[in-house]
């Protein structure tokens, strides 16, 4: 597993999700630790090494 620490997009505290490295392109909706909203992830590793991340709000 690959842990990387980000910003939520809601109330910018500093958190961290756990992702597999084995998938290579993930989507996924995750709520914060923190504040609880829910919390769209877009991943993509390459050779077990994340090559992009991006946290978005899912506008409620």
């Amino acid at each position: 597993m690959y842990e990387h620490f980000f910003q939520c997009p809601y109330c910018w505290e500093d958190i961290s999700m756990l992702m597999d490295p084995s998938v290579s392109e993930q989507t996924y909706v995750e709520d914060c630790e923190v504040c609880c909203n829910p919390i769209e992830v877009v991943s993509s590793f390459l050779n077990n090494e994340l090559i992009s991340f991006e946290a978005r709000e899912l506008g409620q």
